[in-house]
């Protein structure tokens, strides 16, 4: 059993005081992905390889962190995590 702790983000509060500060930064990210035109659904290439937008990652733990890498990007290959500098618009 993990004893990784689950912080619940409250919906509809304007407090950030209750986002933690790890969380903020996940978020500028995708919201920079999204402004970018990086969408759910978007065809993408990384290198040679085509691949779809499927979703975006939270996480903020582990080698593969929101903050760097926040597109998760379905390739025959399998699905990975993605930073902006590695995939351009198919």
């Amino acid at each position: 059993m993990s004893n990784r702790r689950l912080v619940l983000i409250q919906g509809g509060r304007e407090n950030s005081d209750l986002i933690p500060s790890n969380a903020r930064n996940i978020g500028h990210s995708v919201a920079s992905a999204i402004q970018a035109g990086f969408r759910i659904g978007k065809l993408v290439r990384i290198g040679q390889v085509n691949g779809r937008i499927v979703g975006y990652n939270i996480g903020h733990f582990g080698l593969f962190r929101g903050k760097d890498y926040p597109l998760l990007v379905r390739t025959r290959y399998g699905t990975t995590k993605c930073s902006l500098a590695e995939v351009a618009a198919a």
